[in-house]
């Protein structure tokens, strides 16, 4: 059984202008030790998706299955699933600064966490853990820092202390959303190296949500790419980045700067996603597709099997134009061939690539 299993994931909120279709049929799962990597745009769906696991989008509109060890989270009464997160399941936000009570010492934080979930160990017992949690994480001098406030630490190691509060309990499952955003590449490293070690360390389940695929390259073993509230493709770290099918995973790995010394022009996805009030009839990524077809316009494609075992694209490219071959670079030559005659003409839109 795997340690978390969601399946057919749907989250709506209402208002005003309609209703926002946050998530749209997302499935995936994870197993115990590995990494599930989650990508895609602001907007995508990436963070909706894992907060309404943790219970933390009330007022929306909530449908599917989260199987966790056997249970239903979706289902889980509110007390239960509070006794839950913390323990089993916890989770490293992105903003630490937002995170951290700012008139709390830190080591008070890690306390109060332990003791509400183990009342049964006492005060001074918590804080030598919580000390001994901060220098695992690397933090200097932790027996003196645990009693600093969050404004005296640096972002990076602000970071480091939410990671500890999230070892706290040697939880199975921790969800860190976009944990590296706001910091310098440097320290963005030594965060990334810092959580696969503990992952390994303590056998922890770990999923990452992030913007960036180059965030998540050496340590996702899958990936699930999102686009407008919706899967767009899952497969293994090695298959999606060598052998990406569909379209706009290609255009976020052409998006990533390259590490060769040349200077070369990046390449973003042109256009933006679409309001998840009013989404384009059809495939929601073909306003911004090169390879756009007929079909594209008016059936949104499910998710299809490609070739690769459990490689998934929902796109109507056939399977063959998937990663080098003679075939995949003809297909995706027409088709930029044909869009090239269009714009020149004023036509607008990408032909169709028969």
């Amino acid at each position: 059984m795997r340690l978390l299993e969601v399946t057919d994931l749907r989250v709506s909120f209402p208002t005003p202008d309609g209703v926002v279709q946050a998530v749209r049929g997302v499935s995936f799962g994870v197993d115990r030790g590995r990494t599930l990597g989650i990508v895609g745009e602001s907007g995508s769906g990436k963070s909706v998706s894992t907060q309404t696991l943790m219970g933390l989008t009330r007022g929306a509109t909530v449908t599917g299955a989260a199987l966790f060890e056997g249970r239903d989270l979706l289902t889980m009464p509110r007390e239960e699933l509070r006794r839950l997160r913390g323990a089993r399941i916890a989770m490293i936000f992105q903003d630490p600064l937002s995170s951290l009570h700012p008139l709390y010492r830190v080591g008070r934080q890690i306390v109060e966490m332990i003791r509400v979930h183990e009342p049964e160990v006492g005060r001074e017992q918590a804080r030598g853990r919580a000390a001994e949690l901060l220098g695992l994480v690397g933090i200097p001098r932790p027996a003196e820092r645990v009693d600093d406030f969050p404004h005296q630490f640096s972002g990076g190691m602000r970071q480091r202390v939410m990671i500890a509060m999230a070892l706290a309990l040697n939880p199975a499952l921790i969800i860190a959303d976009e944990p590296t955003t706001a910091l310098d590449a440097t320290v963005q490293a030594q965060i990334i190296d810092l959580m696969v070690r503990l992952q390994r360390e303590f056998d922890t389940a770990l999923i990452m949500i992030t913007h960036d695929l180059g965030v998540i390259a050496d340590i996702a073993d899958d990936v699930l790419v999102m686009y407008a509230g919706k899967p767009a493709e899952y497969a293994d770290r090695r298959t999606l980045y060598y052998r990406a099918h569909h379209p706009y995973t290609t255009g976020l790995l052409e998006s990533i700067p390259k590490a060769t010394g040349t200077r070369e022009r990046l390449q973003p996805v042109p256009g933006q996603p679409p309001s998840l009030i009013h989404l384009p009839p059809g495939c929601v990524f073909h306003p911004r597709c090169r390879h756009v077809m007929d079909r594209c316009r008016s059936e949104e494609p499910p998710m299809l099997a490609v070739a690769g075992e459990g490689h998934r694209s929902a796109c109507w490219l056939p399977g063959a134009a998937v990663g080098p071959g003679a075939e995949a670079e003809r297909l995706r030559d027409e088709a930029q061939a044909a869009g090239t005659r269009r714009r020149d003409k004023g036509e607008g839109d990408v032909a169709p690539a028969d």
